[in-house]
């Protein structure tokens, strides 16, 4: 598979999984967490005979399972191992007959895993090893009474390894009351955050945003793009906008059906779609090979989030590029980031998209918007506004962007709310 090294969450987690030990390791998206309890498990339970379920994966999202599933399958091609994915939105069937014997590693998200226990679909007597894969991330989506459920219906006498980026309060609690005498690992997050990532700050007016991302793809360099939004909606109002532009796009969020994840996920894989759109539900749910650029188009609020999102990029000692367009209101969440990552971000200078740049004039017909979206309110011609309002003084310099001319217009927030 082209690894010859391994990275250092694998070689800390394997030589204790491999014997047998309880393990809790902490570190960030993309060091290879997946590949630290996928082979020790392979290694554990090569010899048992086949038709029972040895070994049993929680991940949070469809797309964590699967993609845990794949990597499973490469790893154990020449094992007589083999592996499944449950997860919901898609039809119970094929999975029953996974837990019925036809596999003997799963890998399932907590809510569809404990339908099929409730609806006896699963004999558990026979799981030997329990990993939670990404357990903050379960915890952040509610899962955690779903999590004990599972943990209390598994044998215990058993391995069980727990795998996160952060270590809250409540993941240590649950690592107690169900781990016993665990090794800790632990690989500093604000070292492994910063390796093989370019990261650059791209200071703008909210309105903007659509604009500045669209020349940013003028570049042929950025040839597989993940582009982050905050919101579905905007997500959404992203894609579309690139399409009309000639850019092909994708999106992929909790409101689409998991074939339409699946078609999105697959498109950006094999090149259709040279940008994917995403909300942070996909931040640790998509392992793609040769993403070139992750692009923040809205800035996150909690900085460990940023690190999940740049961490797409760069992957497998890789290199990439982490561009993050900032609007005036969203400084102070930068800050947070850079003291995370313990070093300023660099800004770029952009002439032609300052904090000072007008709002959009208003179109007839319907409500303020950029030239070229998509947002209804019908035809009709450009108008100016006959009473915009003065805009502020300017500010002192900030270093968010030099010489950024003056502050938003009056009423500015409530436009860049539609972005």
């Amino acid at each position: 598979m082209g690894y010859h090294a391994a990275t250092p969450i694998q070689s800390r987690a394997i030589p204790e999984a491999v014997l047998g030990r309880d393990v809790v390791a902490t570190a960030q998206t993309g060091t290879g967490k997946t590949a630290a309890f996928l082979l020790p498990i392979l290694e554990r339970t090569l010899d048992l005979p086949p038709g029972r379920i040895y070994a049993l994966v929680l991940t949070p999202t469809r797309e964590l399972a699967l993609q845990a599933e794949g990597f499973l399958h490469k790893l154990g091609h020449y094992t007589p191992r083999r592996g499944a994915a449950v997860y919901g939105g898609v039809g119970m069937e094929p999975q029953t007959r996974a837990l019925r014997g036809g596999a003997e590693i799963i890998v399932a998200t907590p809510g569809r895993f404990l339908d099929h226990m409730r609806q006896g679909h699963v004999d558990l007597s026979s799981v030997r090893i329990l990993v939670l894969d990404e357990a903050d991330r379960m915890l952040d989506m509610g899962f955690l009474p779903d999590v004990r459920k599972i943990l209390s219906a598994v044998p215990r006498d058993r391995q069980t390894m727990l795998f996160s980026a952060t270590m809250p309060p409540e993941i240590v609690a649950l690592s107690r009351e169900f781990l016993r005498d665990p090794r800790m690992v632990h690989v500093d997050p604000t070292t492994v955050a910063a390796v093989g990532v370019s990261h650059l700050a791209l200071p703008v007016s909210a309105h903007l945003k659509p604009l500045l991302l669209r020349d940013l793809l003028q570049d042929e360099t950025m040839s597989s793009v993940l582009v982050f939004a905050r919101t579905k909606h905007r997500a959404d109002r992203v894609a579309r906008q690139l399409s009309q532009w000639g850019i092909s796009a994708g999106v992929i969020h909790g409101n689409r059906s998991q074939s339409q994840r699946i078609r999105a996920l697959e498109g950006f894989r094999g090149g259709q779609h040279r940008v994917l759109v995403a909300t942070d539900i996909a931040a640790r749910g998509i392992d793609v090979e040769g993403v070139s650029h992750v692009v923040n188009f809205d800035v996150p609020h909690e900085p460990e989030v940023y690190v999940h999102r740049v961490g797409r990029t760069a992957r497998a000692q890789r290199r990439g590029d982490a561009f993050t367009l900032v609007s005036p209101d969203e400084g102070a969440d930068l800050d947070r980031i850079e003291r995370l990552l313990g070093f300023e971000i660099p800004r770029a200078k952009i002439p032609d998209f300052d904090y000072g740049a007008p709002a959009p004039p208003r179109l007839e017909g319907g409500p303020s918007r950029p030239r070229g979206s998509d947002r209804g309110g019908g035809g009709g011609r450009y108008r100016p506004r006959e009473d915009r309002g003065r805009s502020r003084p300017p500010s002192r310099r900030s270093r968010y962007g030099e010489g950024r001319g003056s502050a938003p217009a009056e009423g500015s927030r409530r436009r860049d709310r539609r972005w």
